[in-house]
């Protein structure tokens, strides 16, 4: 057997992100991630992802931190090691899309800030969504030589996602101007060989790198990864064991071992990982005390992959059910969620294109009637307020629920006058730095909230007992 070239494996590491993420819903402090950053930063990683998706939300809403500290933070200590963030396309880290210039400046700042790696994804994969993110990054890149866009493409199944749907947009990636692409298997439903083929055919169609993520969530991540990298995959996402598996990704240690002594080594020191993994340990056991980490997480759901439904969202269609006194119709709805995904034109279910379907399959099930009452949500789909699906919605249902209004069949973002100096000027009061202007547009409500706990926090002032009205303050 003719000996295979020598490949090693890079490895972005999760548990700063996507890890505490999808097992303790984003709650993890800065001030545990710090002392243990100089050593993570030793192991060699390819990146750390610690910034975008939830955390930012979570960091204002429930941990009272600014986010853009955190990054500053972490940036300091990370040396050596590139940092990386989760990006939503044209709705930045929010749930509504935003105007082009909101967009360039948030890529600016995460870049000025220490971010290099923005993965910019679409919960429609409407590549028109991810575009002026992807050409931010390269602006920004000409001008002070760093940054890198990655695109991510929502894995997902259906009749439309063929191999030749993923290698025509592993085509179109690449002539947007990315620099790599991300194969984002948010429920886990990528099996080992069906990665392999995916992995081999993209490759033959773009010479990006392409890095793969998963989640543990159906069981058969670790495999799947196996495959991926023996069919020339250059990236996979992992966590360190503490917070590894169940609905996060494959452990860091795993497959580090996995690989030693092949081709595809990592070459990392299991010595300094274990040493990592101890200082998460204690943390994820408290989490598992105050119930913050749930062991229903940790398991193995393998309903996924039957019903191609991710973790979060079969949850949350539970608790719906649960309300209404109507967790008998739970197989129902299961049934209506391929339905209702096929009337929006079978989008990928992600966020927040699969809390839209569930929604909806649970009202048509308890009505009685299909689409006898749409959420506003539902109404926007169907308007191409989200974008592009990839087949034709159902005329029918666009006649009885939107009838003879006009669709939109531009790049929604087009129709968003810019919008930056408007937010700069409607909460310039709080401002202390040009982030804030950022996070306002994000969480207006949520940002205020952080904005006057801050400055209680700075004027050492206790504004639950501070007479506002006549400007006198307890000291």
């Amino acid at each position: 057997m003719a000996e295979i070239e020598k490949k090693p494996i890079k490895i972005t590491e999760t548990v700063l992100r996507d890890a505490h993420q999808s097992l303790i819903a984003t709650r993890m402090p800065t001030e545990l991630m710090l002392p243990i950053a100089e050593k993570m930063d030793k192991v060699g990683y390819h990146s750390v992802e610690c910034w975008g998706g939830a955390t930012f939300d979570a960091a204002l809403r429930f941990l009272k931190e600014d986010p853009w500290d955190r990054l500053r933070k972490l940036r300091d200590r990370f040396k050596n090691t590139k940092l990386q963030m989760l990006f939503r396309g044209q709705n930045i880290l929010g749930y509504r899309p935003y105007a082009d210039d909101v967009v360039e400046y948030f890529v600016q700042k995460s870049i000025s800030n220490g971010i290099d790696i923005i993965r910019i994804f679409d919960c429609l994969n409407d590549l028109r969504n991810l575009q002026a993110a992807v050409d931010a990054t390269n602006k920004f890149k000409v001008q002070e030589g760093r940054g890198h866009a990655q695109v991510a493409l929502s894995y997902t199944l259906g009749d439309a996602y063929t191999i030749e749907y993923w290698m025509d947009m592993a085509k179109k990636i690449e002539e947007m101007g990315a620099d790599s692409i991300c194969i984002k298997d948010m429920a886990g439903l990528l099996v080992p060989y069906k990665a392999a083929e995916m992995i081999s055919a993209m490759k033959s169609a773009t010479n990006l790198p392409i890095q793969l993520h998963t989640h543990y969530t159906s069981g058969v991540a670790s495999m799947t990864y196996l495959k991926a990298v023996e069919a020339g995959v250059d990236v996979i996402d992992c966590a360190m064991s503490p917070f590894a598996l169940g609905t996060s990704q494959p452990a860091t240690e795993v497959m580090v071992e996995t690989f030693r002594g092949t081709p595809y080594d990592t070459g990392f020191d299991q010595n300094l990982l274990a040493e990592i993994a101890d200082y998460f340990r204690p943390y994820r056991d408290e989490c598992l005390k105050t119930g913050l980490l749930n062991p229903k997480v940790m398991g193995v759901d393998i309903k996924t992959l039957l019903y191609q439904v991710p973790g979060g969202m079969l949850s949350n269609m539970v608790s719906q059910l649960k309300e209404q006194n109507a967790e008998d119709r739970y197989y129902d709805v299961l049934k209506e969620i391929p339905q209702v995904r096929k009337d929006l034109g079978e989008p990928p279910l992600v966020t927040p294109s699969s809390q839209i379907v569930g929604t909806q399959a649970v009202f048509n099930v308890l009505l009685g009637e299909r689409y006898k009452m749409a959420t506003k949500e539902t109404k926007a789909v169907l308007r191409g307020e989200y974008g592009q699906t990839i087949k034709p919605m159902s005329q029918e249902v666009i006649d009885k629920v939107i009838p003879g209004e006009k669709r939109i069949t531009c790049r929604p973002a087009d129709l968003i006058p810019n919008e930056l100096d408007k937010l700069e000027s409607e909460m310039k009061e709080w401002k202390q730095q040009d982030e804030d202007v950022l996070s306002y547009a994000l969480f207006p409500q949520v940002a205020t909230d952080f904005f006057k706990y801050r400055q209680a926090q700075q004027e050492k002032v206790d504004q639950t007992i501070a007479d506002t009205k006549n400007g006198a303050y307890p000291v």
